[in-house]
This record gives C-alpha cells, sequence and structure tokens, in this order.
C-alpha cells in the first residue's frame, strides 16, 4: 500500500490517510484480513504523529472498513460489497456537493449546473 499525503492540503491528515485506505480496500488492492501496518511504523514512514493514525483507524473501524484485535493489530475487515458501493456513493456525493457549493458561489445558477452535469454524462 502507497500512501501519499499532501501536508498543505486543506484536508486533515487523518481523513487523507482514511481515503486511501478505503480506496485501496474499494479497489481490491486491500483483501478481507490483510493486515495494516502497525500505528508506530505507519506514523514513522510517513512522519506523522501516530495519534493521527490512531485516529484514522479508529474511524475507519467505526466505519466498518477495518477491525482492530488488541494486542494484535489492525486488520482489513469482511466488507460486504454493499458497504463498498455505499462508500463510493458517500464519497461522490462528498465531492459534488463541494462542487455545487463552488459553482453556486462563483454565480452559476443551479440551471447552468444542470447544464454542465449532464454535458458532463453526455462526454
Amino acid at each position: 500500500m502507497h500512501i501519499i499525503l499532501n501536508n498543505s492540503s486543506m484536508i486533515p491528515i487523518y481523513e487523507q490517510l482514511m481515503a486511501q485506505i478505503k480506496a485501496a480496500v474499494i479497489g481490491g488492492e486491500l483483501q478481507a484480513g490483510a493486515a495494516l501496518p502497525s500505528v508506530r511504523s505507519l506514523a514513522a514512514e510517513l512522519r506523522i504523529s501516530a495519534l493521527t493514525v490512531k485516529k484514522a483507524y479508529d474511524k475507519l473501524e467505526e466505519e466498518g472498513f477495518v477491525v482492530t484485535v488488541h494486542g494484535k493489530g489492525s486488520y482489513i475487515s469482511e466488507t460486504d460489497t454493499q458497504l463498498a458501493t455505499e462508500a463510493r456513493k458517500r464519497e461522490a456525493e462528498k465531492q459534488m456537493d463541494e462542487a455545487v457549493a463552488r459553482a453556486l458561489a462563483s454565480g452559476l445558477s443551479k440551471e447552468e449546473i444542470r447544464e454542465l452535469v449532464e454535458m458532463i454524462l453526455e462526454n
């Protein structure tokens, strides 16, 4: 698993980490049962706080992507297809919300935004 973090991004580091792990799970790069790096080793490798990695792992566990076994580590959970699909939908919805908000803030009308979306979908 190759993780790239952007320190100058407005997105918190733990969310960037979560997004990349989710993408690896959804994309099939990380299979169910695969062990994630330990919190300390990943923190050292990425040169970030262990608390940041722990927060990302905890949030991933809340969302059902990771299972943590005390004293053993964190593992990719047995996610079903529906969970992965729902995660993709949530992420797409979040990105679309942000894009629409930026478009409205730049002065585009709702109708102009609809036309742009339809034009994009036709391509």
